[in-house]
């Protein structure tokens, strides 16, 4: 880990990719523990999940987390499992069944956050810090500036942190502030007392604390400790001090040594003060454990290869199986009919520069860091360490905080992936930022808030400076360090919070393509990109995860593939939609209306309480009408009655189901083509809970439901004839069949295959080795409108002959018809092993 002691190094060069000290996993399972799901409910489905085939349990943040929480991510107790899980016994029985069945675990990590509890004194590492301040052997551990609060009144220089968590001002709430012995109560609240003011009248005891308690409203200017994002209730951690991650993973690394847990799922690098650092401490105490990061990708950007890992955690696989399985064209003219549908006038074909997808992602990054953002506190901290570094240096002088302020929010909107890499004492390489120093001298003209915006002019010296900074150009202090890294955790933040969080829910108008590292201005991947990623993929992350669903996903993989077929039919699509507000009758928001219609079809059939609450999540996302912050009573009812009205409404629900009808063949061809791409192109796929059948959720909590996998092992037991006809069975049966086929030997080298005929665009084919052949049909619905496969021809790699192991049907090797191929199954997973 790098700190401003150390001195200047050369960057390392690029590391070989992750070499497996033990056989890497074949397949995982992802499993959501929470107190309806324990350690020893996942105990009683092993023997299922190695009947289905994986190879490794992946389970999700196993410590100690926040009272009845669902997800674990909001750690409070780094020292011990989860006890609303079973505890350790209980992880530790898993493990031996697992090992009994032949499978092994990977555990997700938190390195970044932990939870701010209700009551506090469940973390108790942050308690100590609330009741001692800096002084606190722990106050190392959190990532707090103290600079930024006026301390106690009797130490005003040395800070404290705020606490943004009562419902109004101050004095409006001090009479629901009580007293009790050594501790602070304000509802279910619980705060330490600093020693010896326990007897001060209130106001004085107040004043006297190494924390302010604060209106909630103003964490968005005032805050002085970072986040995960914009959660308030989740504090980060300094994990790249050597006795931060000492103590937070102690308990995990014990268990790695005892042989309990085999890898890991590393949560939010991006959050991390030195991603590369961490991951090298972390690949050195386990002696290079399989370890996979949920690194969002964007666009080209690649993995950095000097990081100690196998791979991601899989996003970037996710774009190109949904891409390649989504009409380019027709998604083009779909955004055209949604824009015409939201503003009238003509279609437009909308896949072209400037996009309004870019626009909204833009706009998101803005909002995040404008006046009033939730982000405005984290662009304060570095406004401060800035003026810090230009008071200590004549150089860096004369920049005025709202010029800081601008640049820094011009350089936040513009960068185009999550964050940059530079490491305090190593020279940054190609990093966007870096392309400032080449432009001219002089900027904008300077307002008297800063200076002005200039369209597309030349950066100006404020930007230059701040652009230098965050990639650590301009040499070693500790103020200038820690601007370095703490740009970098800000740009993260503020594309999760500005994209994904809020850009993917204004553009809407193919919601499946606003994934988790998607790209809604640039739908589709040709299948030679398929190919050229694939064979990047086995050639530099072999083991790398690949997913479909996850627990983060908008949308489940098998409803993004009934959206992936609207696609297709953009101009109908648009039109029945158009017709379904009609019947609805007068709206009042022609978006709301798009999203409302996309999701019953997403996810149909669906309750009216599941179907209002994504809704509602998706409208105080976009934060356009109503927000989590400030919500508008009257939209959100309005939302809900126009979402409920649709079940009682007798025209139009016969409708609904008669289009998720007609979509239905096509929604399963791409459905098994997903779920064979992701089973058999390079990679370990992670298989989310459930999701071996199709699994038609939405945005969390959503998706994170407890999924009984007893019924699931009942229906295993009857899958392996096919059942043509019965997509849960198919979609199981191709599950299993490919599982084992992947548990039993490396499928081999990657090797395009190309289809000759008039429908070859609509055949995706592939080789593994000499034994193993995939082909898939890809945009079915555009096949059947054109007439099928008719003389479409696959040629089959030479040898013996093959078996599909999904219909078992034998075919020679050489020329094969594409329809026979796929007479059963839109997709066929050929065989000669054994």
């Amino acid at each position: 880990m790098t700190s401003a002691a150390e001195p200047a190094q050369p960057r390392p060069a690029a590391t070989r990719p992750w070499s497996p000290p033990t056989p890497p996993p074949t397949a995982s399972y992802r499993l959501q523990l929470q107190p309806g799901f324990t350690l020893r409910d996942a105990t009683a489905a092993v023997p299922y999940l190695a009947a289905l085939g994986v190879s490794h349990l992946h389970l999700s943040p196993l410590l100690e987390a926040a009272p009845g929480s669902t997800h674990g991510y909001d750690t409070v107790d780094h020292t011990r499992i989860s006890e609303q899980l079973g505890g350790e016994t209980a992880l530790r029985a898993l493990a031996a069944e697992a090992h009994r069945h032949g499978l092994r675990l990977i555990a997700d990590v938190v390195p970044n956050h932990m939870a701010v509890p209700v009551p506090e004194r469940l973390n108790l590492p942050l308690w100590q810090v609330l009741r001692d301040g800096p002084d606190s052997p722990y106050a190392r551990w959190f990532d707090i500036d103290w600079t930024a609060q006026p301390g106690p009144a009797d130490a005003p220089g040395r800070g404290r942190v705020l606490l943004p968590l009562l419902g109004d001002r101050l004095g409006a709430v001090l009479d629901q502030l009580t007293v009790d012995g050594d501790r602070l109560r304000y509802h279910r609240h619980e705060l330490p007392l600093r020693p010896g003011t326990e007897q001060l009248p209130l106001p004085e005891l107040l004043a006297r604390q190494w924390y302010r308690l604060a209106w909630w409203r103003l964490a968005r200017t005032e805050l002085n400790y970072r986040r995960f994002f914009t959660v308030n209730e989740l504090i980060a951690v300094r994990v790249e001090e050597p006795e931060v991650f000492a103590a937070t993973h102690a308990v995990l690394l014990g268990l790695h040594a005892d042989g309990v847990l085999d890898g890991f799922r590393i949560d939010h690098p991006d959050g991390l003060a030195d991603p590369r650092g961490y991951l090298r401490h972390l690949a050195d105490a386990t002696g290079g454990a399989y370890v996979v990061v949920e690194k969002i990708l964007t666009g080209e950007e690649r993995l950095p290869e000097d990081w100690p890992v196998a791979g991601t955690t899989g996003y970037d696989a996710l774009r190109r199986i949904d891409g390649v399985l989504t009409d380019r064209t027709g998604a083009c003219r779909l955004a055209g009919a949604y824009e015409s549908f939201l503003h009238g006038g003509p279609v437009r074909d909308l896949c072209q520069d400037p996009h309004p997808a870019v626009a909204a992602a833009r706009r998101g990054r803005s909002d995040m860091t404008g006046p009033g953002g939730e982000l405005t506190s984290e662009v304060e901290r570095l406004v401060r360490i800035a003026l810090r570094i230009g008071a200590a240096e004549p150089a860096h002088a004369d920049h005025a905080p709202g010029q800081l302020r601008a640049a820094l929010r011009r350089l936040l909107t513009d960068y185009p992936t999550y964050r940059p890499y530079a490491r305090p004492g190593e020279p940054a390489f190609d990093d966007p930022l870096q392309a400032t120093r080449s432009l001219g001298p002089d900027g904008p003209a300077d307002g008297p808030d800063g200076p002005a915006d200039g369209p597309d002019g030349p950066a100006d010296p404020t930007e230059r400076l701040v652009a230098a900074l965050a990639l650590g150009e301009l040499g070693r202090s500790a103020d200038k360090d820690e601007f370095c890294v703490r740009f970098a955790q800000t740009a993260a933040a503020v594309a999760a919070k500005g994209v994904e969080d809020t850009a993917f829910y204004r553009w809407n108008a193919l919601p499946g393509l606003n994934e988790v590292g998607g790209e809604p201005a640039r739908p589709g991947v040709h299948p030679a990109e398929f190919h050229d990623w694939c064979r990047y993929l086995e050639r530099t992350w072999p083991h790398s995860m690949t997913v479909l669903s996850t627990h983060d996903t908008k949308r489940s993989a098998d409803a993004r593939a009934r959206l992936a077929v609207l696609a297709e039919q953009p101009e109908a699509w648009a039109a029945e939609a158009a017709a379904w507000s009609t019947a609805a009758g007068p709206g009042f928001d022609r978006d709301a209306d798009w999203v409302l219609w996309h999701t019953l079809v997403a996810a149909w059939p669906i309750t009216p309480d599941r179907l209002v609450a994504a809704l509602l999540k998706a409208a105080r996302e976009a934060k356009l009408h109503t927000s989590w912050t400030a919500p508008d009573a009257g939209y959100e009812e309005a939302l809900e009655q126009r979402a409920r009205a649709v079940f009682g409404n007798a025209g139009l629900l016969p409708r609904i189901e008669g289009l998720v009808h007609s979509l239905a063949p096509y929604a399963r061809s791409n459905t098994l083509a997903a779920a064979l791409l992701h089973l058999t192109v390079p990679g370990v796929p992670d298989l989310y809970q459930g999701s071996e059948e199709p699994l038609y959720t939405l945005v969390d909590p959503d998706n994170r439901g407890v999924v009984d996998l007893g019924a699931l092992a009942v229906r295993l037991t009857d899958a392996a004839a096919p059942r043509p006809g019965d997509l849960a069975r198919e979609k199981l049966h191709l599950t299993a069949t490919a599982l084992h086929l992947r548990r039993s030997g490396p499928l081999g080298a990657y090797r395009p295959l190309a289809a000759a005929g008039p429908a070859g665009d609509h055949l995706l084919a592939f080789a593994r080795g000499e034994d193993v052949v995939t082909a898939v049909t890809r945009l079915p619905y555009g096949l059947a409108r054109a007439g099928g496969w008719r003389d479409e021809v696959l040629e089959l790699p030479g040898g013996a002959p093959w078996t599909d192991q999904l219909s078992l049907r034998s075919f020679p090797a050489g020329p094969v018809p594409v329809a026979e191929l796929l007479t059963t199954y839109p997709v066929a997973l050929l065989s000669r092993r054994g």
